[in-house]
């Protein structure tokens, strides 16, 4: 396979910015964050949609090494800017209490999402981490991205990071999905034939004046408009970095494991979006804590089964790309749990020490906080 693609890969992560006395998100972005923010990092940091979010994304990276050395770059040099600013950033897909208070980015297109949106816009206080491998075939990465939905739900459940919604327990790992899932044009892909299939669904729309281009489109897994990459969405953000490796390592890894079957003669089995969205909805309401569907053999497999199923699955590719570390970061995962677990267990702690709904709250965003900063600066 030595013409094979890189698997490049790069992420974008989304950081909520808090208050650093009230830890109430910011209602407006401190105008010199920003401005300091791209004076060291350039175009690799920018806005989003409400001022009390940042993004940021790495550099096109070929090892892991490399990824999170970036990863690390930029979390650190964000959140040092911040707290120079008064502010400090917290890597979770949701706030635990604070909502509403925050101004929209003074930006065109999001001002232009916001007259389209409506109401609907104004809940979107949620955070995500993207994950791009680099595949430069179009035709590839649209029979790539068929196969792939199927571990998708699989890849979120490690990642969830947003129990708590408006000061309340949601009851779910993900609240985050429920509220994007509002928006038009985002859950599960469609199936498409080839490229020029699906190019010939976003022309629709394109001349029909409803996008303008697919940057629009906000499916858990699409074609980046931007790169030739095939780009992960559905995530939430991890709070801690490794486990945002971790995530974005199994993504990369499934993807060559996809590839690989493909110069085989072989593939994965494509389930309907009906199938799988049950999945989806299971790793959203339990994260990590209940099985998931096997479709092939049709009965609930235990998630800690399924985790062994995918680092057998991708053993050969982790190698590969020099990640058996992170990969088996997935076992770490599991038995601490994940960030909405570790969220959950502070709030319950506190409450049990007698500690109110809000003081008990505010000790979750501290812990955030802190966790978004765990192997990212000294």
């Amino acid at each position: 396979m030595s013409d094979q693609p890189e698997f490049t890969i790069g992420i974008e992560e989304e950081y909520l910015v808090v208050d650093i006395g009230t830890l109430n998100l910011v209602s407006k972005m401190p105008p010199a964050l920003m401005a300091d923010c791209a004076e060291e990092l350039g175009t690799q940091v920018t806005k989003e949609f409400l001022q009390c979010q940042i993004e940021v994304g790495t550099k096109v990276c070929t090892s892991t090494r490399e990824l999170r050395e970036e990863l690390v770059r930029l979390r650190s040099t964000v959140a040092r800017i911040a707290r120079k600013h008064d502010c400090l950033i917290m890597a979770s897909s949701t706030h635990p209490f604070s909502f509403g208070s925050t101004l929209l980015t003074d930006d065109d297109r999001y001002l232009d999402l916001a007259e389209q949106m409506q109401r609907i816009v104004h809940r979107l206080y949620i955070s995500g981490m993207h994950v791009h491998i680099g595949i430069p075939n179009d035709e590839l990465r649209i029979d790539l991205m068929n196969q792939a939905t199927y571990v998708l739900p699989h890849i979120l459940a490690l990642s969830t990071s947003s129990p708590f919604w408006r000061g309340d327990n949601s009851g779910l790992k993900s609240y985050r999905v429920s509220v994007f899932d509002q928006m038009p044009r985002t859950g599960l892909p469609p199936q498409f034939h080839s490229y020029t299939d699906y190019m010939n669904h976003v022309n629709v729309m394109v001349d029909l004046g409803i996008i303008e281009n697919a940057t629009k489109i906000w499916w858990d897994i699409r074609p980046s408009w931007r790169y030739p990459t095939l780009e992960m969405r559905l995530t939430d953000i991890c709070t801690n970095i490794e486990d945002s490796i971790t995530v974005a390592c199994v993504f990369r890894c499934w993807m060559r494991l996809l590839y690989r079957l493909k110069m085989q003669n072989q593939r994965w089995r494509e389930y309907s979006a009906f199938l799988v969205q049950e999945n989806r909805w299971r790793a959203q309401r339990y994260g990590i804590d209940r099985g998931l569907i096997d479709f092939g053999r049709r009965e609930m497999v235990d998630f800690p089964d399924l985790a062994e199923e995918i680092i057998e699955l991708i053993s050969e590719d982790a190698q590969y790309l020099d990640c058996v570390e992170e990969i088996n970061n997935i076992r770490n995962i599991l038995k601490r749990g994940t960030s909405a677990h570790q969220q959950l267990s502070v709030y319950n702690q506190s409450i049990d020490q007698g500690r109110s709904n809000e003081l008990a709250l505010v000790d979750v965003v501290r812990f955030i906080v802190k966790e978004t900063l765990v192997g990212v600066t000294d």
